[in-house]
């Protein structure tokens, strides 16, 4: 064959490569899946744990259905470094979108506006299973046609304010019935990050509606390895109730230094990195009555949960964290991917945004096109609520919420306990 014959093949196979879409109009021998987050920490190692989980199984039991045949899943480690660079974050999903039919993953919400526009560029369906600043979904909203290819596999900040207010709620009336104070304060403890920016300003116009007194806002580094100025002027603020919204490795250094100052104040809300077993030999077993959030404990959100619970568990000697929620994301990417018969992105999806599936985390459906936060997780009684657990022992976690919220009650949860402590102290002060 002469050569600019075979120059003019190359070139027309070349343009119909990248007019066809690339990666997804090639014969598919394997799904492609970029597992994107910060790999040298516990959320990157969660969301690679859960993903492989979810792809050893899928594999074992034949793959992915696609054109009339079986195709195994192959994951690529995608090293974000996202809490310490966006940057890096960039060029890691840069580098990896040739490589990829799709991402998921990440966990620092700056960063992850920054991924965002990468996998767009390359239409890279992106299912964010750690971020969760509304702007990732408002961006579907603006400019659908650019951002239809993000999904998020978690509740957004905005209702994870809603959880984190109904538990501080009953908390509140817990204050007030045990220790008779007719009206608690309460001292916000959040990370000074853009994700935790809604819940602040959300708590401090809400509270005094549900007969609180904010008496204060403080905002350390996620990353602060000693917060005992923040928590001396809690003390000295008076508040009986500390509501903490943290992403980082303080969370494990709030929980120790709470405990072992014995600070007469309930500490609630959410702190991811606490729903870890590691957070108990962190604090020295002084985070004992310390409360977080991630979304799955142990108690039955659906007929998956607590077998997945149970078996990470005996694996893993540890809870499972984002692991569920990046767990569910590949089975949900499974039956889109299916029902879709093409790895091809905009039928993908078509087929995600009628998701109706019940995972380990709970049942997972999208908002529709014409919601304000289209391809969020939907969130409420009836979808996906989320959970609170509290610690009461080593190894120990239970479920404290929802517990009675809304008719919503499942099935192994119990009800918050006040840290003794703190009931004594303030009844001495009576």
């Amino acid at each position: 064959m002469r050569k600019g014959m075979i120059v003019g093949v190359v070139s027309l196979c070349l343009l119909s490569f990248l007019a066809g879409g690339g990666l997804a109009q090639q014969a598919v021998k394997e799904v492609r899946i970029g597992v994107a987050g910060p790999m040298k920490a516990v959320f990157g190692r969660d969301h690679w744990r859960g993903a492989s989980i979810a792809q050893e199984e899928i594999n074992k039991a034949g793959g992915v259905t696609l054109g009339g045949a079986k195709v195994p899943i192959k994951l690529i480690r995608v090293d974000t470094n996202e809490i310490a660079s966006v940057s890096d974050a960039v060029v890691a999903v840069e580098r990896a979108a040739d490589e990829v039919h799709f991402f998921m993953g990440t966990q620092r919400s700056e960063s992850a506006l920054a991924m965002q526009d990468v996998a767009m560029k390359y239409k890279k369906i992106f299912m964010l299973c750690g971020a969760v600043h509304p702007d990732l979904l408002a961006r579907v909203a603006k400019d659908y046609d650019k951002y239809k290819y993000t999904f998020r596999m978690t509740i957004n900040s905005i209702a994870q304010g809603q959880v984190l207010f109904a538990h501080l709620e009953d908390v509140a009336k817990i204050v007030k019935e045990q220790m008779g104070i007719a009206k608690p304060k309460v001292a916000i403890l959040a990370d000074k990050l853009m994700w935790a920016d809604p819940i602040v300003k959300a708590v401090e116009t809400k509270a005094p509606g549900m007969g609180l007194e904010v008496v204060g806002a403080w905002r350390p580094s996620a990353t602060a390895s000693d917060v005992t100025a923040e928590l001396s002027a809690i003390k000295a603020s008076g508040a009986q109730i500390i509501f903490q919204s943290v992403s980082g490795t303080m969370g494990s250094v709030l929980g120790k230094q709470w405990g072992e100052l014995k600070i007469p104040a309930a500490l609630v809300g959410g702190a991811a990195i606490a729903t870890v077993k590691t957070f108990w030999d962190a604090t020295g077993g002084y985070g004992i009555y310390s409360s977080t959030m991630i979304g799955i404990g142990p108690a039955k959100l659906t007929e998956k949960t607590m077998p997945f619970w149970n078996a990470y568990l005996k694996e893993f000697d540890d809870f499972p964290n984002y692991v569920s929620v990046t767990y569910d994301a590949v089975y949900v990417l499974k039956e889109a991917i299916e029902r879709a018969g093409t790895v091809d992105p905009d039928k993908v999806v078509t087929e995600l945004e009628k998701t109706d599936y019940k995972g380990a985390y709970g049942r997972i459906v999208f908002y529709p096109r014409d919601h304000q936060f289209p391809h969020d997780l939907r969130f409420g009684p009836g979808y996906n609520t989320w959970v609170i657990n509290q610690w009461r022992g080593p190894g120990k976690v239970v479920v404290v919420w929802p517990y009675e919220w809304e008719g919503v009650k499942y099935e192994g949860s119990e009800k918050y306990l006040l840290p003794p402590w703190v009931v004594d102290y303030w009844k001495k002060k009576k």
